[in-house]
C-alpha cells in the first residue's frame, strides 16, 4: 500500500521491508537533508565532501576549544611578568604561537589547560588504562592537545592525531668532550709510532748498506794525493760516520758535500731520495691539520658506544615515547640499551626533560640523556657545555591530538599544512628556538674558536724549540768532551816531549 513514507510493505514475520528513509543533519540553517538509507541498498549520501568540509569549517566559527597542554620549554612557558597573569595571558612559547596562528585561518576560539598530573600520555599494560593528556582527551575533559606530543602507535589506536607539525627523533644529550690541552711533541703526531721506528730503521739500514757498498765497490777508493799516480794507498768518503751524514742530510733535504760516484751507491741514493720524497711530502701535507685542528677527547660517538660500555649511565623520561621506542624495539642494541635502563639503580628514568638536562650538567660526562632531537637542540642552544652526539636513532613526528573520530581533524591538518607551506612553522621555530630566551648564546662561541683555530701557540710547537735546545744542548757536551779528551791527549804528548832524556837514550849512558 502506499503511504506518507512510500510504499509500505511486510514481510511474513511483520517486519517492514523495502522502505526509503532520509538522513538529515541538523546545522546552523536548520536541518538539511544530506542522504538516503534503504532496506536493499544500505545508505547513500547525496552530500559532497567539499560541502561536508564546508559546513565542518562553518561549525569551528567562533567555537571555543579546551586545549590541554603541559609546561615544557619551548613549547609552553609561563611568562616571566611582575604582575599575576590568568588565562591564556599567563602563557607563551612555540604551541601558543602555533595555536594563535591556526585559530586565525579557522576562526575559533581556545582556551589553554595544564594537564593536573604532569604526564604526556601513556598506556598502563596491567590495568589497560591512559595517563596524561590522553587520558584528558578520553575522558572529554578537553577538546585538542597541543605540545611536543610524539605520535606513536599506542596514542593513534586511542586518539585522532593531525598531521605533524614538526619532524623529530631520538638523540643523546651529552656534555661537550673536553679539549685536550695541546701535545708538547704534537708535531710528531703526522705520522704514527710505527711509521717513525720503520724511518729509523730504514734510516740506520740505508747508511749501512751505503758503506758497505762502498767499501765493495773500486770506484768510490779515490787517490788521496791526485798529483802522485801512483799512490801507495786509496782513500774511501764514506766512511761510517760520513754515511749517516749522507743520510740525514738527504732526509732533511738538505745534502752534503759529498756525492756517491760508483752505479751501484747511486742507485742507493736515488732510491733514498726518492723515500725521503714521498715520506717528507706526506709529513709536510698532514701536520698543518694536526696542528690547526683542535683535539676533542669524547668517550662515545653514538648510541653504539653507550651500549658498549657501562661506565656512562643514560636514561630517558619517564613514560615517554622515548622510553617505548626502547622497550618495544627489535634491534639487539636498543635491547641492551633498555636492558641496562631498567636494571640500573639508582633509576636512570627522570620525571621531566629538565631534570633530565640537570643530570647531564651535574653527572660531569657520567650522564647521557636521551631524548627527542629538537628538545637537544633548544637546550644547546643556551647551554654550550652541552652537545648533541651521533644522529637520530628513529624518525617520527609532533602533532595535534584530538578524540577519536573528530570531524575537525581535516581542517586542523589543512591548517597546518597552510602554515607549512608559507613558512611560518619555520619562523615560530626559529623565534623560538634561536632567538627567544637567551637563544643563540652559543653561536658566537663557536664562530670564535672556528676563527682562533688556525692559530697556531706556543703549546702547539713548543716541541720544536724542546728539540732545538736540547740538540744545542747536547752539542755543547760533546764539544767539551772533545776538548777535554784533545787536551789531554795534547797533554800526554808534550809530557813525552819534554822529558829530560828518552827511554833510548837513557840505555845509550847506561851501555857507556
Amino acid at each position: 500500500m502506499q503511504g506518507l513514507t512510500g510504499t509500505i510493505k511486510f514481510d511474513n514475520q511483520g517486519f517492514r521491508t523495502n522502505f526509503l528513509l532520509e538522513v538529515i543533519e541538523l546545522s546552523k540553517e536548520g536541518l538539511q537533508k544530506i542522504g538516503t538509507w534503504n532496506s536493499t541498498e544500505g545508505i547513500n549520501f547525496t552530500r559532497t565532501y567539499g560541502e561536508a568540509y564546508t559546513q565542518i569549517v562553518e561549525s569551528l566559527m567562533n567555537k571555543t576549544f579546551v586545549v590541554c597542554t603541559l609546561l615544557s620549554s619551548p613549547y609552553i612557558m609561563r611568562k616571566d611578568s611582575s604582575e599575576k597573569l590568568v588565562g591564556n595571558d599567563q602563557f607563551e612559547g612555540y604551541s601558543v604561537d602555533l595555536i594563535n596562528e591556526i585559530s586565525k585561518i579557522l576562526g575559533f576560539n581556545y582556551t589553554l589547560k595544564l594537564v593536573p598530573d604532569g604526564r604526556y600520555g601513556s598506556l598502563n599494560r596491567q590495568t589497560n588504562e591512559w595517563d596524561g593528556m590522553v587520558r584528558e582527551l578520553l575522558d572529554q575533559k578537553a577538546d585538542l592537545v597541543l605540545a611536543d606530543l610524539t605520535i606513536t602507535y599506542d596514542r593513534e589506536q586511542a586518539v585522532d592525531f593531525t598531521m605533524p607539525f614538526m619532524n623529530l627523533g631520538i638523540s643523546i644529550l651529552y656534555r661537550k668532550p673536553i679539549k685536550q690541552p695541546p701535545n708538547l711533541f704534537s708535531f710528531l703526531s703526522p705520522l704514527s709510532l710505527d711509521v717513525w721506528i720503520y724511518m729509523a730503521t730504514a734510516y740506520i739500514g740505508v747508511s749501512l748498506l751505503l758503506f758497505i757498498l762502498a767499501r765493495f765497490t773500486p770506484y768510490e777508493w779515490q787517490n788521496p794525493h791526485p798529483c802522485n799516480p801512483d799512490p801507495e794507498q786509496l782513500e774511501n768518503q764514506f766512511s761510517l760516520v760520513n754515511c749517516l751524514w749522507f743520510a740525514i742530510g738527504s732526509l732533511m733535504q738538505q745534502g752534503c758535500d759529498f756525492l756517491p760516484k760508483a752505479v751501484s751507491t747511486r742507485m742507493v741514493a736515488g732510491m733514498w731520495w726518492f723515500f725521503t720524497l714521498i715520506m717528507i711530502s706526506s709529513y709536510t701535507a698532514n701536520l698543518a691539520a694536526f696542528l690547526t685542528v683542535e683535539r676533542m677527547d669524547s668517550p662515545i660517538e653514538s648510541a653504539e658506544d653507550l651500549a658498549k660500555q657501562t661506565k656512562i649511565k643514560y636514561g630517558a623520561l619517564k613514560g615517554g615515547s622515548t622510553v617505548a621506542f626502547f622497550r618495544d624495539s627489535n634491534i639487539s642494541t636498543y635491547q641492551r640499551m633498555w636492558s641496562f635502563m631498567e636494571a640500573t639503580r639508582p633509576s636512570v628514568f627522570t620525571d621531566s626533560n629538565s631534570e633530565g638536562v640537570e643530570r647531564v650538567i651535574k653527572g660531569k660526562g657520567n650522564y647521557a640523556f636521551l631524548m627527542e632531537s629538537t628538545s637537544i637542540e633548544y637546550v644547546v642552544e643556551r647551554n654550550c657545555d652541552l652537545t648533541q652526539v651521533g644522529g637520530l636513532l628513529d624518525s617520527k613526528g609532533y602533532g595535534i591530538a584530538m578524540p577519536p573520530n573528530s570531524p575537525y581533524r581535516t581542517a586542523l591538518s589543512g591548517a597546518v599544512l597552510k602554515l607549512q607551506e608559507e613558512g611560518r612553522l619555520h619562523i615560530l621555530k626559529t623565534r623560538w628556538w634561536k632567538e627567544k630566551r637567551g637563544g643563540g648564546s652559543c653561536r658566537d662561541d663557536t664562530s670564535k674558536s672556528s676563527s682562533a683555530a688556525n692559530e697556531l701557540g706556543l703549546a702547539n710547537v713548543g716541541g720544536v724549540f724542546v728539540v732545538l735546545m736540547g740538540g744545542m744542548g747536547f752539542a755543547c757536551v760533546i764539544a767539551v768532551c772533545e776538548f777535554i779528551w784533545k787536551s789531554r791527549k795534547v797533554a800526554v804528548e808534550e809530557r813525552v816531549n819534554k822529558l829530560p832524556f828518552s827511554y833510548k837514550d837513557h840505555n845509550l849512558v847506561k851501555d857507556n
